[in-house]
């Protein structure tokens, strides 16, 4: 018997059509918990978090600290990445998935039981601090399984339309943060929800955990794993290199770069866009100018609409036209939109500033979009989920996780224009990346290299 004989995905049909629905369920469930977290640490980080758990007397320190505590939790996803990529391409995606959402959703919850600092002191801080390195240490894991479950197991004509539903699950989590924030604030209004209502925000999280985990426990693992394992088993021992998997798949995605830098590349602008219009735009608008909380709150909510319509019509779209020229022209678009919407937003007109930030959030989601099958098919299957996550989480660290900072110290250091430039340029690096980059739509996730 020889490798040849081996099953592949497309021969499994029957476990495809039987789990693709608990997969996809599974895989949005985590995402947008994920998500959800994001946004409301981000919300409230612009409003609350700053004087529960940083002292001082500057308004704009303690902003700036809050953002920065956000910013930490990415600094521990790389190193999910890493430990989650391999194990996830050594003992498969499921047991992963299962993991990484149980680390998330409980670190989440157990913000919303923190003590603050006027209780506690420094450690009221600490103990945010190391539950934001617990929440990027599972999210480094996190989004790659979820990703690879549903582009392994989904049609591969439709292989964009279906991976941009975890990609989905960011505007998706906004919503529902945005919404979870201002019911809260209007059943609790005032000192209530600064002092103690803003703590069920957090503790949301519980059921969400005890749904996604339920389902993700009945998905099976991806057929395109189970072959490469079958395949692997049956080699003879003088197999080449190629069909032979190395001992650590990070090492190896790590040795062939070219696909890595190209993702991290076209990660650049996307992500730094996407905490532009939905997470800087709550501070820089409330801060600087005399939009109310709600307002721009319920702005950023209805943007995250059309971010989500942009990114299901933008993974469709890849499908018919190629993920690369479905990405590089939101990615040239959104470097003409990034002068216009901070134009918009200083008129101090709440049409115009929904639609800044709307047209901004539906360009960001036809980017991005297309982005889970593309990164997904720069890999062959013994080493996607490592150079996935490489891809994913490597970005978060250098691009999303300074950049609502970046951009709050640019604009108090040097004005607007300099937050503008800094979101050209790396939009322009984006843009560069997704020219120079191979088209990987019709990829053969099955194969060996």
């Amino acid at each position: 018997m020889t490798s040849s004989a081996s099953p592949r995905v497309d021969d499994l049909p029957r476990r495809r059509g039987t789990s693709f629905r608990r997969v996809l369920t599974g895989s949005m469930a985590g995402a947008v918990l994920e998500w959800y977290d994001f946004a409301i640490y981000g919300v409230l980080a612009a409003t609350v978090l700053g004087p529960l758990f940083f002292p001082g007397e500057s308004d704009i320190i303690k902003l700036l600290l809050a953002l920065a505590t956000q910013g930490i939790g990415f600094i521990a996803r790389p190193l999910g990445g890493i430990v989650f990529g391999h194990l996830g391409d050594k003992f498969g995606r499921k047991p992963m998935l299962v993991t990484t959402f149980l680390l998330l959703g409980t670190s989440t919850a157990a913000i919303g039981l923190l003590p603050t600092y006027e209780q506690v002191g420094v450690w009221a801080t600490l103990l945010l601090v190391l539950l934001r390195l617990t929440q990027g240490f599972a999210l480094g894991g996190e989004f790659g399984a979820a990703v690879l479950m549903v582009s392994e197991y989904g049609e591969p004509k439709r292989r964009g339309f279906w991976a941009s539903w975890p990609q989905a699950g960011a505007p998706l989590g906004t919503v529902l943060a945005t919404v979870v924030v201002t019911t809260i604030a209007l059943v609790f209004p005032g000192d209530a929800f600064d002092q103690w209502g803003w703590r069920l925000a957090f503790l949301v999280a519980l059921p969400l955990l005890v749904i996604g985990f339920w389902v993700r426990r009945s998905v099976e693992e991806s057929p395109v794993f189970q072959a490469a394992q079958e395949r692997a088993a049956v080699q003879p021992e003088n197999a080449p290199a190629a069909t032979t998997p190395r001992r650590s798949s990070v090492l190896e995605a790590l040795r062939n770069p070219r696909p890595v830098v190209h993702g991290l590349g076209m990660r650049l602008g996307e992500n730094i866009a996407f905490y532009i219009y939905t997470v800087f735009v709550i501070a820089y608008a409330t801060t600087y100018f005399g939009y109310e909380r709600g307002d721009v709150v319920l702005a950023v909510t209805f943007a995250s609409a059309a971010q989500f319509a942009g990114m299901i019509g933008g993974g469709a779209w890849s499908d018919r036209v190629g993920r690369k020229k479905a990405m590089l022209v939101p990615s040239v678009l959104l470097v003409v939109w990034a002068p216009l919407f901070f134009v918009l937003v200083q008129q101090e007109s709440l049409p115009l500033l929904w639609l800044g930030t709307c047209v901004g959030a539906f360009l960001h989601g036809m980017l991005a979009g297309p982005e889970a099958a593309w990164i997904t098919e720069l890999f062959p299957t013994r080493r996607r989920y490592a150079g996935s996550s490489l891809v994913f989480q490597g970005s978060s660290i250098i691009a999303g996780a300074p950049a609502p900072f970046i951009a709050v110290w640019l604009i108090d250091s040097f004005g607007v224009g300099m937050v503008v430039g800094y979101l050209v340029v790396t939009m322009l690096i984006t843009v560069i990346a997704v020219a120079t980059s191979k088209e990987t739509r019709g990829s053969d996730l099955d194969r060996v290299e």
